[in-house]
């Protein structure tokens, strides 16, 4: 019996192209077996999957991973044709559809297409499919440069509230020291996501397909915690890898969730990769939003930096330069840096008006270390 009704599973690039030489066929057909066979068996699955760069490389015949932002983007668009058409054949075996969804931070970022992904994602997975989800590298720059699908794999996940996020990759899960240097190395079975000992654990990627190591792993489990859901590290070449994690046996890292999540509204706040600007707060108003979460008012900010409009997010600093909260600012960057250190009383002489008498309300303001 499962275990687990709704799951994320991510894979990653070196496990998929079998160390760069391609797209790894065989070990595709297997996981597409596993994940239908779930699949039909009421298992809600969502796929993010890496290997379109990498599938790119080899379909041109590339000697290593270009470097420029457009060769990236080209070589992501080719190999993304492979990639997709690798699993639809693959599902279509089984009698399974599947529906590709191409995804970036910005998408995640917006609130309103954030909404729109979770409904597109909950629509196919009532339907009976088995969505294929990957970052539109095409198309983004940032996503290149910076994200990893660890990361939207966790994202993924708190969209539609997994019980399980499957981190699919070519280690046997997460070690307390690197296991190519240290023979003795000791495999963590099990512990908290949120945990900051498992940070030090993991180590920076030594691949050269992929964009994250163990390090992103560990970062991924403790955003898909945030929703609720436990992370497994696992091997991908482990015999039906993903039909035993669903049904709870215990192989490679769990990392367990915890109790408690948070609302739907503060996972997005909490998700964004960047925000539109800062607010430095002084000590009294760090510890009123950490000590009675409440919200944020003008007197309690000392600095503002960036430029921002009102709706958007922006992070909470303080004086240590640490962000201690996120949240959607009431007034833009140039009507901040007017009222910041005032009381709320004088907003509407400074301004002229007076839309709220916080810089950012409570409901829309989420403490960084929240579970």
């Amino acid at each position: 019996m499962n275990q687990y009704k709704k799951v994320v599973v991510k894979i990653g690039s070196a496990l998929i192209t079998d160390g760069g030489k391609g797209l790894d066929r065989n070990i595709i057909a297997d996981w597409a077996g596993q994940m239908a066979a779930l699949r039909k068996q009421g298992v809600e699955i969502v796929l993010v999957s890496s290997g379109s760069i990498a599938e790119g490389i080899s379909r041109l015949g590339l000697k290593s991973r270009p470097q420029t932002i457009s060769e990236l983007q080209a070589t992501a668009a080719v190999g993304q044709m492979g990639l997709v058409q690798a699993y639809e054949v693959c599902f279509q075996k089984h009698d399974l559809h599947s529906a590709q969804i191409l995804l970036t931070h910005a998408d995640l970022s917006n609130r309103k297409r954030y909404l729109n992904a979770r409904s597109t994602l909950r629509t196919l997975l009532e339907y009976g499919t088995l969505p294929v989800v990957n970052e539109n590298d095409t198309v983004s720059n940032e996503e290149i440069r910076f994200g990893d699908n660890d990361t939207l794999g966790a994202l993924v996940a708190n969209l539609i509230e997994a019980d399980l996020l499957i981190i699919l990759t070519d280690q046997q899960g997460l070690y307390d020291s690197n296991p190519n240097d240290n023979p003795a190395a000791r495999l963590i079975e099990r512990g908290e996501a949120n945990n900051p000992e498992l940070v030090k654990y993991a180590g920076p990627s030594s691949g050269h397909l992929g964009r994250g190591g163990m390090q992103t792993k560990v970062s991924a489990a403790q955003l898909a915690s945030r929703s609720g859901t436990h992370t497994v590290i696992a091997s991908g070449k482990c015999e039906d890898i993903i039909t035993r994690l669903v049904a709870g046996e215990s192989i490679g890292s769990f990392l367990e969730a915890g109790s408690g999540h948070m609302a739907a509204r503060k996972q997005w706040l909490a998700s964004h990769m960047s925000c539109a600007g800062k607010l430095y707060l002084d000590k009294g108003a760090v510890k009123v939003l950490q000590q009675n979460s409440a919200s944020l008012l003008p007197v309690g900010v000392v600095k503002s930096n960036g430029f921002f409009r009102r709706g958007e997010v922006v992070a909470c600093i303080d004086m240590d330069d640490i962000e201690i909260a996120r949240g959607l600012v009431n007034y833009s960057s140039d009507e901040c840096k007017q009222i910041i250190g005032k009381p709320s009383s004088q907003i509407a002489a400074i301004l002229g008006y007076d839309d709220d008498p916080e810089l950012i309300n409570r409901e829309n303001l989420v403490l960084m270390n929240d579970r």
